[in-house]
């Protein structure tokens, strides 16, 4: 955006906030305190429409009918592919421009339909075991930060006037389980731990990413209620990060800081608390009480008006209040939604997330023209595992068992078996699994999660729900899943293992036994497309993961401890299973020549990183080549090593290609125990490759920096 563009947008955005002021003073109290609530009521003496501000595209546009359904947002970070999300992002805001719309023209102002999206879900995936973990991005701050970003740039658009869509990275801060303890628990963090781990993603997501709105977390943060925190809304979030935007509390949140936190007396204490503190939207109707809340002194009118007015900019962002003609939203087509461009995409996400984290003996590709395949397991069957949750619906959806019956030739048998259930005690059918593998060439299990077995506290059903409330208490294949695979093995047939899930799964006994394993987390509409296409050779898998898969619980630190020691591949001493950034390729790569633009710098300058990549094997293929530091001299705790750099490259057989990362001053900082970043002199270890260092399969090359003494 050129200096032009950019005043004339400060001018659209004040000329915006005067209307809305304007706009405010002419409703009394209590229609401004409706106004601060999710469902808002119409004020028709103004030409105020009503407006629901509740809605959901973690992966598409949710719970709105037909959509596109793209992988969760798990996979999406796999894909190791900012720009690929980037477009997804601007595909999802065009269907919900489109649905917005089409509703209005119905009279419609119904619940996800609006134009404020509550996405993305940017928490760290610091633990296993959290059910909603499959909505987040990983572990990693900074590829957690570069997808944020990327999404968020996506639904909001760069129209200098207006907003396409409002984005709404979630949930501020801290905030990662245990899902039944949510809504009273206290996530005691360090300063330190919460400037380099918790907020790193945040702080990209409005400042970089422009994010219009956040919303807050249910917990409480060293003490301090997430929605209605005076540390993290306004000291850091607006202070510090000069965020211009609106916060809305999460649903229900509001109402625990008396229920369940027991911080406030009533509705109308806490109420007061959240708003004074920078809440403006209340999800939930706690803000009904504001107006008690005028009446005891423990808020002014004018705090309201603020908030009312924050909110009104918004809304007028959207061109809400604007002929639609002026508009450059208002008039794509209702045509564009599930369009085959958009599935065209959804299946290259879905391509791009799978991750291939075992091939011996090269048993991956399979040929086409095998004699007999069998299919086994329960998700080979299952829509639910090509959602994940917060979704749509898509009218057409590729199964696993559906995209491997349309790769193969005519004259294949493919004999298919459930094997068991999902999850549950019910034995394995040992009849069928006879008949099925009696002839089979090879066997294709298809195992692992489903949306009802992890997810958020009041979604996930079945035993995870009586279990952990959402969250998993025990990470392995569940049921007798196990077992299956174990019998499928003993027949001494080759087996690829097809995982679908949204977090690490311990797979200690498969990783040594099974020859080939494939992860394809929740995958969307034409999950079963792309699965088939990896399985089958059309597609060469470049998947990483972006979650550290241990070898069990006893690796990870209790569940409800925030302290990051022991956690995630930055500060895991134990060796895992499968690293972070972990992933196969049907052919190899080389990486060579790592230079630097500048082999001793000081601590205020960047420093250009460079690398050749060749692909040294036979077919064509991406690499995802990852920069990783460490800081070999820190005289504080850092993490062993931390990503600071990736990109998605694709090469011909023979073909090289140089890659290039700028690593700017902040990439390069620890933290000190208040919080505060430095760079200080000394030794900085840098490696390039595709994935860790340490990992046979990467081919990492290293390079040392010399930060002097300034």
């Amino acid at each position: 955006m050129n200096q032009q563009t950019s005043a004339s947008a400060s001018n659209d955005i004040s000329d915006f906030k005067r209307r809305a002021r304007e706009l405010v003073s002419k409703m009394s109290l209590e229609e401004k305190i409706a106004q601060l609530i999710h469902n808002a009521p119409a004020i028709p003496r103004i030409d105020l429409p009503e407006y629901n501000w509740w809605n959901e595209c973690l992966h598409g546009v949710a719970r709105a009918g037909k959509a596109t359904v793209f992988p969760q947002a798990i996979g999406m970070a796999a894909t190791f592919d900012a720009p690929l999300i980037h477009r997804m992002a601007e595909a999802i805001s065009d269907e919900a421009r489109a649905k917005h719309h089409a509703a209005l023209a119905q009279d419609y102002h119904g619940q996800y339909f609006g134009l404020t999206y509550w996405t993305p879900n940017i928490n760290i995936f610091r633990d296993p075991r959290w059910g909603r973990g499959q909505e987040t991005y990983g572990e990693d701050p900074y590829l957690t930060a570069r997808i944020g970003v990327a999404f968020v740039r996506g639904l909001q658009g760069d129209h200098p006037k207006y907003l396409k869509l409002v984005a709404t990275p979630k949930h501020y801060a801290v905030h990662s389980g245990p899902e039944p303890e949510r809504h009273s628990f206290n996530a005691i963090v360090s300063q330190r731990d919460l400037r380099e781990t918790y907020l790193p993603a945040f702080k990209a997501c409005v400042i970089e990413g422009k994010a219009a709105s956040v919303m807050g977390a249910y917990n409480r943060v060293n003490g301090e209620p997430a929605c209605g925190s005076p540390t993290l809304l306004q000291k850091i979030l607006r202070d510090e990060w000069g965020f211009d935007g609106f916060v809305v509390s999460d649903c229900g949140g509001i109402c625990d800081f008396h229920l369940a936190h027991k911080l406030t007396a009533n509705a109308a204490e806490s109420a007061a608390m959240a708003l004074k503190n920078g809440c403006e939207l209340n999800c939930g109707v706690t803000y009904h009480h504001l107006r008690a809340a005028v009446q005891a002194g423990l808020i002014t009118e004018q705090v309201i008006d603020l908030a009312a007015q924050r909110l009104m900019t918004a809304r007028m962002r959207l061109g809400m209040f604007d002929p639609p003609e002026q508009v450059p939203f208002a008039s794509i087509s209702p045509e564009v939604v599930n369009c085959p461009a958009h599935r065209e995409l959804a299946l290259q996400v879905a391509r791009e997330s799978i991750v291939l984290l075992k091939n011996e003996n090269q048993l991956l590709p399979l040929r086409k023209t095998l004699k007999s395949i069998a299919v086994v397991g329960p998700t080979a069957y299952l829509l639910d595992v090509l959602h994940g949750n917060y979704t749509g619906f898509a009218p057409q959806m590729t199964t696993l068992l559906q995209g491997i019956l349309e790769a193969v030739g005519i004259g294949t048998q493919v004999n298919v078996a459930r094997g068991c259930e999902v999850a549950g005690k019910a034995p394995v059918n040992t009849m069928e699994l006879a008949w099925t593998l009696a002839d089979s060439d090879v066997i294709i299990a298809c195992l692992g999660y489903t949306p009802a077995l992890e997810g958020e506290e009041a979604e996930a059903m079945g035993e995870a729900q009586s279990e952990g409330g959402g969250d998993r208490m025990h990470i392995g294949l569940p049921g007798r899943q196990l077992e299956l695979l174990q019998k499928l093995h003993a027949t001494g047939k080759p087996v690829v293992l097809v995982l679908t899930g949204g977090s690490a799964i311990e797979l200690n006994w498969a990783a040594a036994n099974i020859p080939s394993i494939l992860m394809c987390w929740y995958p969307g509409e034409l999950g079963g497309r792309a699965v088939a296409d990896v399985l089958f050779g059309d597609y060469n898998p470049a998947g990483r993961l972006p979650v550290t898969f241990v070898r069990s619980l006893d690796q990870v630190p209790a569940f409800d401890d925030y302290n990051m020691a022991g956690r995630t591949y930055r500060f895991m001493k134990e060796s895992p299973l499968y690293r972070f950034g972990h992933g196969l390729s049907f052919t190899k790569f080389r990486y060579s020549n790592p230079r630097l633009s500048a082999a001793r710098i000081q601590p205020d300058q960047s420093v250009e990183v460079s690398v050749d990549v060749t692909n040294s094997g036979t077919v064509a293929g991406d690499e995802v080549v990852q920069l990783y530091v460490t800081d070999e001299e820190s005289s504080v705790r850092v993490p062993r090593l931390h990503l600071e750099g990736f990109r998605r490259i694709h090469l011909d057989p023979g073909q090289t290609q140089s890659v290039t990362f700028t690593l700017q001053p902040d990439q390069l900082a620890a933290y000190d125990d208040d919080g505060k970043p430095f760079v200080e002199s000394g030794k900085f270890i840098l490696s390039l490759g595709g994935g860790q260092p340490g990992e046979s399969a990467s081919g990492a090359v290293k390079i040392d920096l010399i930060v002097e003494e300034p």
